[in-house]
């Protein structure tokens, strides 16, 4: 008897041994983010200083973000996931990436055209941060009047003053779904055709590629995303207020449908293993505090509802408001593939 009760012993003792007390595991939430700003180390650490809970994060673009979770599958540890377009989030969920969150939280703070479509399981992605694309103009040569909207870009008077990007970027092939939104396939194949027509070079380079070739005079109409023009107006280097007093800055068709706006928007992964942390991560994203981060860290604007932005060069260029274009977010990234095809057939490149 006391042989047995001594094994008994043992055997628990043994076992005691392998079990990790609760309060030793440590809490976290494993982040793949395209988001390579160096401001949201702070969103980050004030997450972590809140809630107890350590941000692992891996860096990424997003096309190699999507790839990845593709290829771990199951065995993905990423909870959540962050991306720089609406497009690409689309397809993330179109794919099968994304797992579904019911959050009343999310769902009060985040308007409904700058999320997924809500689904009886719950919603796919949200949009935590817009940035709008917007027309940059050579004040000397050109008059705000006659590039004051997307349509305008297309007019004979502009022929060889046009400097773009690859119409390819996910930030031109949201842009032209969302006008094809509005012109139909018709009028948007018209309109990318008289894009063409007013190149002053072939499309290259990124955005504040765009803007330096208006103020040297390469060209004297550009488009761009505000956070790069912002970067520049904040600037206190002489090249870059040289730059900002060369260029001026229309927010397009504020009289009808209003500007287009991309986003930086986040969801929970498949296969997450931390869900209640990632739940809980993502609604700290809609938060005013980390929404005032992406507003000064990266000139970007708010999603949330009832926050306002504090970034004196957003309010410089915008005036303090715009209008933004309401078409659906999720709407844009349907159409990529029908948008690329158009911009084949133009020889847009």
């Amino acid at each position: 008897m006391k042989q047995s009760r001594l094994s008994l012993n043992l055997i628990l003792a043994s076992a005691l041994m392998h079990v990790v007390p609760v309060q030793a595991q440590e809490s976290v939430v494993n982040l793949y983010s395209a988001r390579h700003y160096s401001t949201d180390e702070a969103l980050y650490a004030d997450f972590t200083k809140s809630t107890g809970i350590k941000v692992n994060r891996v860096d990424a673009d997003d096309a190699g973000i999507l790839a990845r979770l593709k290829a771990e599958g199951a065995a993905s540890p990423a909870d959540v996931v962050l991306l720089v377009d609406a497009a690409r989030l689309w397809r993330a969920e179109a794919d099968g990436l994304f797992a579904p969150v019911m959050s009343p939280t999310l769902e009060a703070a985040i308007p409904e055209h700058l999320r997924a479509a809500a689904t009886p399981s719950g919603t796919h992605w949200f949009g935590f941060s817009t940035r709008a694309r917007v027309i940059v103009y050579d004040k000397v040569k050109v008059k705000r009047a006659d590039v004051d909207t997307y349509e305008k870009l297309a007019d004979p008077s502009l022929k060889g003053k046009l400097c773009i990007r690859s119409g390819s970027h996910p930030y031109n092939l949201s842009l032209i779904s969302a006008v094809n939104a509005h012109l139909g396939d018709q009028g948007t194949e018209t309109w990318l055709k008289g894009l063409v027509a007013n190149f002053a070079r072939e499309p290259k380079g990124g955005d504040t590629d765009q803007i330096k070739g208006v103020a040297s005079g390469e060209c004297a109409v550009a488009v761009t995303n505000t956070y790069y023009l912002a970067r520049i107006l904040r600037s206190n280097k002489p090249e870059d207020q040289a730059i900002a007093d060369k260029v001026g800055v229309v927010f397009p068709n504020q009289a009808s449908w209003g500007t287009h706006v991309n986003i930086a928007g986040g969801a929970m992964a498949k296969n997450a293993k931390n869900r209640a942390n990632a739940i809980k991560f993502l609604e700290y994203l809609a938060s005013p505090g980390a929404q005032q981060y992406f507003a000064t860290g990266n000139n970007e604007w708010p999603t949330a509802k009832g926050v306002t932005v504090a970034n004196t060069a957003l309010k410089a260029m915008s005036g303090g408001d715009f209008k933004s274009d309401t078409v659906p977010l999720a709407t844009i990234g349907m159409n990529q593939v029908k948008i690329q095809q158009l911009l084949d057939r133009v020889g847009f490149k």
